[in-house]
């Protein structure tokens, strides 16, 4: 079952509700979050980074919360307030962006903090991750967009090397960048940014270089592309949600812009987070006036409208409900094993403390409420020496694993070799008899 999560700046708590029948699932407490500061974390819980009490406070809190409880379950309190928040699908980490210009990578097993570094000179406005999770794009108010190879942030040789630390660094946006979307295609997907200067602009991450800028009658704070990366929908502060062409031509005729086909209107206030559902066709708005719309992308219309609360709404996802989620009656300290420890405050750096990272372990079955696939990287270190040693019987099963696996790939190769020497002589033979039949003709 998916579901819509909406969130608010002021402490009006999150919602949840059945995406397909817009009944109220759940609603959490407690949480006035930032502008892309809340998120689910692979499905097994909800984080949200808090907005500060007052101007001159120091920090702000990061929440978490269980599917099943309203209330908090998890409080952190990092070294400085964190805007913007992403994962990974599996959940493995946890990545904020700071208000000083940083970004904080943490170890959800843990708590850890792992790596931070000065990614921009103005704070973080929103972060999001390359489709193959090994790339971390930023964006920020000095109004630059940078690249990150996650692999390369710990890579310590390199860091004292004095080198850029960045894989790209896009500076054409005139002001505060203000979302960001990335497509698929690993290395050679492009990537959307929108800012408070009333463009969006298409990049190359192969490349590196800008593809196409796009002006908007208003300034654009959500963008969204659709599955087939045929279009994006750039959400305006006009309350218009822009449809606009990635690859169509130049059309200078258009009633709103060049390379904008459509909009979707609903007489609603200043649009500010966006989201699909993974149907393709259904899109999800949340906008000032405090509703949430769920639209048609097919018909152009909003098949049901949600009520938020009073205040405005800042963050909106669709997300697929656990397939383990139990009711609130439920024993809670079984509940309390799906959450991880609090994140802390600065990297770790006592000496002669054991070093830990988190490795992703195979699946469990989807019905085992436990979530198990998160260790420390000694105990698997550990278990591989034992496994490699001679002799022993868990050494003699990783080697028939490892031929029964290159026996099904040549296998596999063999037959896409066979099928291809049968199209190639279907194609000879069909070609031979329309060469006889003109000849005789």
């Amino acid at each position: 079952m998916e579901v819509v999560i909406a969130s608010s700046p002021v402490d009006a708590g999150i919602a949840c509700w059945d995406l397909r029948s817009g009944s109220e699932q759940h609603r959490y407490r407690t949480c006035s979050s930032a502008a892309h500061g809340l998120l689910s974390v692979a499905g097994r819980f909800l984080a949200a980074s808090q907005l500060r009490d007052s101007p001159s406070a120091a920090s702000a809190p990061i929440f978490f919360w269980s599917w099943d409880k309203p209330q908090v379950e998890v409080r952190s309190f990092p070294a400085e307030p964190i805007g913007p928040l992403a994962s990974n699908s599996e959940g493995t980490y946890i990545m904020g962006g700071g208000l000083s210009g940083s970004i904080f990578l943490w170890e959800v097993a843990s708590g850890k903090l792992l790596k931070k570094w000065r990614a921009h000179y103005r704070s973080v406005t929103c972060l999001t991750l390359s489709s193959d999770e090994s790339l971390l794009i930023s964006g920020s108010e000095d109004g630059s967009v940078r690249v990150w190879s996650l692999m390369m942030m710990f890579d310590d040789i390199a860091m004292s090397a004095g080198s850029d630390q960045f894989r790209f660094s896009f500076s054409e946006h005139a002001l505060r960048v203000m979302d960001i979307v990335s497509g698929h295609g690993l290395c050679n997907s492009i990537v959307i940014s929108s800012s408070e200067d009333r463009t969006c602009k298409i990049w190359s991450l192969s490349e590196g270089k800008l593809l196409r800028s796009i002006t908007f009658p208003s300034i654009i704070d959500a963008i969204r592309m659709d599955p087939g990366e045929h279009v994006f929908y750039a959400g305006g502060r006009d309350g218009k949600i822009y449809i606009a062409a990635l690859n169509a031509e130049c059309n200078p005729n258009s009633a709103h812009g060049m390379f904008i086909i459509g909009t979707l209107y609903d007489q609603s206030k200043a649009i500010t987070c966006l989201a699909f559902s993974m149907d393709g066709v259904t899109l999800v708005s949340g906008s000032e006036d405090g509703f949430v719309r769920v639209w048609d992308t097919r018909t152009k219309h909003v098949t049901r409208v949600l009520k938020h609360a009073k205040g405005p709404i800042n963050n909106v996802l669709i997300v697929r409900q656990p397939l383990y989620h139990t009711p609130i009656s439920a024993n809670s300290k079984h509940l309390n094993l799906l959450l991880p420890p609090p994140l802390s405050k600065y990297v770790d750096s006592v000496d002669g403390e054991v070093k830990t990272k988190t490795v992703i372990m195979p699946q469990r079955a989807c019905h085992d409420p436990q979530d198990t696939r998160f260790f420390s990287s000694y105990v698997m270190e550990k278990q591989i020496k034992e496994l490699q040693k001679r002799n022993t019987s868990g050494a003699a099963e990783m080697e028939i694993d490892k031929l029964r696996l290159e026996c099904k790939r040549s296998v596999q190769l063999v037959l896409q070799w066979k099928k291809l020497y049968q199209d190639l002589q279907s194609l000879y033979a069909s070609e031979l008899i329309d060469g006889d039949q003109m000849s005789d003709s």
